[in-house]
C-alpha cells in the first residue's frame, strides 16, 4: 500500500502548560452538559444488546471511525462482547463487511456515552482511544481528551485503556494527565503495528512512515 500522509505539525513542543489546571478543573467541575436523547437512545439500545451477553468481559472502541477496528477487536476476542461508538452515521454506515455476532456499533457522542456507562455500572476490561483528532494547535487543548472535562469519567470507567496516535506529544500529554489523576505516569512507547492494522488511519500512517505512539495503564474502576 502507498501513503503520503502528511507528519502532525505544531507549534507546540512540549505538554501543554494549561494541562494541571484543565485536570484540575475537570476533577473540581465535573462536566453537567445534558445528555443528547440521541445518545440516550442510542446507550439504550446498547443495554438491551448486551444484556444477555452481559457475563461477557467487555471491550469498548470509543471513536470508532468506520468500525474497522470493532469488527478485528471482536474476532481478536470472540468470548469478548465489542462495542464501538462514533459520532458520524456517515463513518458508520460505510460497508466494511459483516459485524461479527459479539460487536455492535453504537451513533453518539463519546462525552454522553461514557457518562451514561459510568452511571450504568459498565466495567470495560478493554478501552481503546484509537488515533483520536490531536488537534494539534496548543490553543486547542480543550479540544484534546486529556483537556476536556469528561477526562476524570474515561479513567473512571477502569480496565486496560490503551491510547495510540501518530503524535508522539499527544500520547505524552495523555499520561501527563493520567500522572496527575492517579499519581503514576503510564510508559509511553513506539510500536510496530500487526497485520492487518486495527484502523484505516493507523494503516496509512504506518505505510506513510510515521512513527506510532501507545500507552497502555491499568485502572481501577473509581466510584463516581
Amino acid at each position: 500500500m502507498q501513503a503520503n500522509s502528511s507528519p502532525i505539525e505544531s507549534s507546540q513542543r512540549t505538554a501543554h502548560s494549561g494541562l494541571a489546571q484543565r485536570v484540575e478543573r475537570a476533577l473540581q467541575h465535573p462536566w453537567q452538559r445534558p445528555v443528547a436523547d440521541h445518545s440516550r437512545e442510542a446507550f439504550e439500545r446498547a443495554q438491551q444488546w448486551r444484556a444477555p451477553l452481559s457475563e461477557r468481559a467487555l471491550i469498548i472502541d470509543a471513536g470508532c471511525g468506520v468500525g474497522l477496528s470493532t469488527r478485528r477487536l471482536a474476532e481478536q476476542h470472540p468470548d469478548a462482547v465489542v462495542i464501538g461508538i462514533d459520532r458520524s452515521d456517515a463513518r458508520l454506515t460505510k460497508d466494511h463487511g459483516r459485524l461479527p455476532d459479539n460487536a455492535l456499533l453504537v451513533r453518539a457522542d463519546l462525552v454522553d456515552f461514557w457518562r451514561l456507562a459510568l452511571s450504568a455500572g459498565w466495567q470495560p476490561v478493554q478501552h481503546y482511544l484509537l488515533y483520536p483528532n490531536p488537534y494539534p494547535k496548543p490553543g486547542l487543548l480543550k479540544q484534546r481528551w486529556q483537556g476536556h472535562p469528561v477526562f476524570p469519567t474515561i479513567l473512571k470507567l477502569g480496565g486496560r485503556l490503551e491510547l495510540r496516535s501518530n503524535w508522539r506529544l499527544y500520547v505524552e500529554e495523555f499520561a501527563q494527565a493520567i500522572q496527575l489523576v492517579t499519581g503514576t505516569a503510564p510508559q509511553v512507547e513506539a510500536f510496530v503495528p500487526t497485520t492487518p492494522a486495527l484502523t484505516p488511519f493507523e494503516e496509512k500512517y504506518h505505510h506513510s512512515g510515521h512513527s506510532l505512539w501507545r500507552l497502555r495503564v491499568e485502572l481501577l474502576r473509581q466510584s463516581e
